[in-house]
């Protein structure tokens, strides 16, 4: 059975998830890759594999923790949020990125968040941590606390250093230097992207929220 690494990876590159090229990022840097997690939508066997990882990842830890709800923002970490939880048989909640000026307006989607309330906010991937801090914000307003923040990739950049420092417990299903191994390992990708990319992670160590 391949490990969880070797399971995203073969999912991200089989459903065109993740590309390499040139990207400019929110955060403002430019990246050798991209990854787009909508892309799953196209491809039912890796969306579906994906889950699944996840879910055992937060299967591992959430009894302990005592968690009661799962977030998301959007758009792509909540894709796939409600199919996670339904296999988890656990609640969710969605944060949209502004609030809605009709009908049921505010910012989270899908029921409330109660005071005292334990999530587990997940997202696809982490770079300096601002999209996380968006999200997380709503739901810390409404009494919500996070318990752990849960990303499927770490790129690596000091978005999970910069929620540490402020008490966040942050983990991810997987790093991109385990990525490019996995794909290096399978001969997947190129000993030159490879590279690329690990020069990026030397010359942008750390970017910090914007």
């Amino acid at each position: 059975m391949p490990d969880k690494t070797t399971l995203i990876a073969e999912a991200l590159t089989r459903s065109g998830a993740l590309k390499f090229g040139s990207f400019k990022l929110k955060s403002g840097v430019t990246s050798p890759y991209y990854i787009d997690l909508t892309w799953l939508l196209s491809s039912p066997e890796d969306f579906e594999r994906v889950v699944n990882v996840v879910a055992e990842e937060i299967k591992a830890f959430s009894s302990s923790r005592g968690i009661d709800k799962l977030a998301s923002i959007e758009l792509k970490g909540a894709l796939l949020l409600p199919s996670i939880a339904n296999k988890l048989r656990m609640p969710c909640v969605v944060v949209r990125k502004e609030s809605k000026a009709y009908g049921l307006t505010g910012r989270i989607a899908g029921g409330e968040v109660k005071e005292g309330e334990r999530l587990v906010f997940f997202d696809d991937v982490i770079t300096s941590g601002g999209s996380k801090l968006e999200g997380i914000k709503p739901i810390e307003q409404a009494g919500g606390k996070i318990e752990t923040i849960l990303v499927v990739v770490d790129r690596e950049q000091g978005g999970r250093e910069n929620l540490e420092e402020m008490g966040y417990r942050v983990k991810s299903v997987t790093t991109i230097s385990d990525l490019i191994g996995a794909l290096r390992a399978t001969g997947t990708l190129s000993h030159e992207t490879a590279d690329e990319i690990k020069d990026t992670l030397k010359v942008n160590p750390r970017v910090k929220p914007a």
